[in-house]
């Protein structure tokens, strides 16, 4: 998560959705829809200012969402708005439960496996079906791991460090 702890990243903007100024969204809520339940996102746009707008309309379509947002009135400005990250504020969301975490939470921790061998810095998530995987990087290399208990043994934010049940190389 870049920025403040105090937003979270739950998705982001995609490619307008007609002409009247809705975008196409990207969610990064398990499942998708739960990004409706914040009436109010702050779009980040690459350095400019995050901007705060109210959702005036959004719904499912297809495997998506679609949605319109306050003073969004235009494909011009659907377009504008183009691949900004919709952040929420983290007093909003819902407390974790044991051994649950928040993905943005997670970003940027180092990663090893049982034996203590470094393996890379979870840099992003990947969907994949029911869960996500991992990508954690070192140098080079990029090591997909899924993100489900059978492979997290222990998550230390406060230390920054995630254990994983995963091979140094697989065979």
């Amino acid at each position: 998560m870049a920025g403040s702890r105090d937003w979270v990243e739950l998705g982001r903007i995609g490619s307008p959705y007609g002409v009247k100024g809705w975008v196409h969204v990207e969610s990064f809520t398990n499942p998708p829809d739960g990004l409706l339940d914040y009436p109010r996102w702050r779009l980040r746009v690459g350095t400019r200012p995050p901007v705060t707008l109210n959702v005036e309309e959004a719904r499912i379509h297809g495997q998506g969402i679609v949605a319109l947002l306050e003073g969004v009135e235009d494909r011009d400005g659907a377009v504008a708005i183009r691949g900004a990250l919709i952040e929420i504020a983290r007093s909003e969301l819902p407390p974790t439960g044991e051994r649950e975490y928040y993905e943005a939470d997670l970003i940027g921790l180092a990663v090893s496996n049982l034996e203590g061998v470094a393996l890379g810095v979870l840099t992003h998530f990947i969907a994949a079906g029911a869960n996500s995987l991992m990508v954690v990087v070192e140098g080079e290399q990029e090591r997909l791991i899924p993100a489900v208990p059978q492979y997290l043994s222990k998550v230390d934010l406060a230390s920054g460090r995630i254990t994983v049940d995963w091979p140094a190389e697989l065979e």
